[in-house]
């Protein structure tokens, strides 16, 4: 049973696949085979903010103007979320998700910062959620830690718009139906609260379709990126149990 088996070193993941492939399905798998910790950028940026941290002030500043934060500034949170719980190495002076060496590159003085040495205890272990989604800001990743596995999704389209077609949500809890596999009980009705489902605006195949091409559009050079450095791994199929018994095998041949 894969979720007897343990890892002997760190795996640093990053899962990557169009909307509606099932990602979410397959990272919740990954976190309880493999007792992996997940790491969401979006998490990590609201933690910063409203803690107060030193780069948390700074985001919401950027936020409140209708800005956007940029990549250094995403990479040195996450980077201090990873050093707050020692998987990767500390830097002198770091507190609260920024590093001195950090706040200097940020601010564009300053030498680059070395890259950090990450930790191959197996508890170090973790799945890096909505980071990076370009090629830019995997570069800048690269640049301060070591991920060792990047996943990528391919699931045929036809597969993802039929999905799409048949889905239904609840809202409030985020718990998502499909009238095809996954019906709820009752037509139309959330099967825990007995709430009214909807469809979302945008799941319509037209406009679903049109994401999928903006999607493919902007990850084929990220994709390309962690090619050329040897961790990219695709895993095929129509199904999220297709997938599930390819990725987890893959795990173990490379981290058990």
């Amino acid at each position: 049973m894969v979720a007897s088996l343990k890892l002997r070193k760190a795996a640093r993941v990053i899962l990557i696949g169009p909307p509606g492939a099932g990602k979410g399905t397959q990272s919740g798998r990954l976190l309880s085979h493999f007792k992996l910790s997940s790491l969401s950028s979006g998490d990590i940026l609201r933690d910063n903010v409203r803690n107060r941290t030193p780069l948390g002030v700074q985001a919401e500043s950027i936020m409140r103007t209708g800005g956007l934060i940029s990549d250094s500034i995403m990479v040195k949170l996450i980077v201090g979320e990873l050093s707050k719980r020692g998987w990767v190495e500390s830097r002198s002076n770091l507190s609260s998700g920024v590093t001195m060496t950090g706040a200097l590159s940020i601010l564009g003085h300053g030498p680059p910062a070395t890259k950090l040495a990450a930790s191959s205890c197996p508890s170090s272990s973790f799945l890096l959620d909505g980071f990076p989604r370009t090629q830019k800001q995997a570069e800048s990743l690269d640049t301060e830690v070591d991920m060792n596995m990047v996943v990528n999704l391919d699931v045929p389209r036809d597969v993802i718009l039929e999905r799409i077609a048949n889905r239904l949500v609840h809202p409030p809890s985020g718990r998502v139906y499909n009238l095809t596999w996954n019906p709820p009980k009752v037509p139309g009705i959330d099967d825990v609260t007995g709430e009214p489902l909807i469809k979302r605006p945008d799941d319509c195949p037209e406009t679903f379709a049109k994401r999928l091409k903006q999607y493919d559009e902007s990850t084929m050079p990220l994709l390309e990126h962690y090619d050329k450095a040897g961790i990219l791994w695709t895993v095929s199929g129509k199904t999220s149990d297709e997938i599930t018994p390819q990725l987890d095998a893959e795990i173990l041949r490379r981290f058990a």
